[in-house]
């Protein structure tokens, strides 16, 4: 993070320590946006309580839920999560080259039609979330998703647009350690 300081692992509190432990060892290294959130403690255990529920209470699939953070990250252009959530896709997807189509035109992903009017859902709440609309929500029903989904679809694409910013902002850069993760 190069626009505000990352604090000391051992200054930082017990509950943050312990998250960041559980992290590292479920990774295999500390992925910086862990680090760079600790800069404000409070911040830190929401943002974190907030994304646990999004993945853990959710009617989407963990592939679905990172196809959705890949596009609104693509279109945000956030080189943060581009790469970890890219490589997320990979893995969750098991296939490495999801992630590259989705930053780089989701239009054109090799993907189906219920996942590509998700994200057109999602990339139309990023955009121009004024212009989001009933029909949109029909047309996720008409997709076969449930309205559990729907909620969760628009949920992980609000999170994560608050996301991107911050990376943006603090000028978050992703672990080298994503780049390759999911490529072989």
């Amino acid at each position: 993070m190069a626009r505000f300081p990352v604090p000391a692992f051992d200054d930082l509190p017990a509950d943050l320590q312990d998250r960041i432990v559980e992290e590292t060892d479920r990774a295999g290294f500390t992925p910086n946006v862990f680090s760079a959130f600790a800069y404000k403690p409070s911040h830190f255990r929401a943002f974190f309580q907030y994304h646990d529920a999004l993945v853990e209470d959710t009617a989407l699939e963990r592939e679905e839920i990172e196809m959705l953070i890949v596009a609104v990250s693509g279109v945000n252009h956030c080189y943060y999560c581009n790469v970890a959530h890219g490589a997320l896709v990979r893995i969750y997807a098991d296939d490495p080259t999801l992630a590259d189509q989705l930053v780089a035109n989701y239009r054109t992903a090799d993907i189906g039609d219920a996942h590509r009017t998700m994200l057109d859902v999602a990339v139309k709440l990023t955009e121009r979330p004024a212009e989001v609309e009933p029909a949109d929500l029909e047309a996720l029903r008409d997709a076969g998703f449930s309205e559990e989904a729907i909620w969760d679809i628009g949920a992980v694409t609000a999170y994560y647009n608050l996301s991107n910013r911050m990376a943006m902002f603090a000028e978050m850069r992703p672990n080298d350690e994503f780049h390759t993760l999911g490529r072989e």
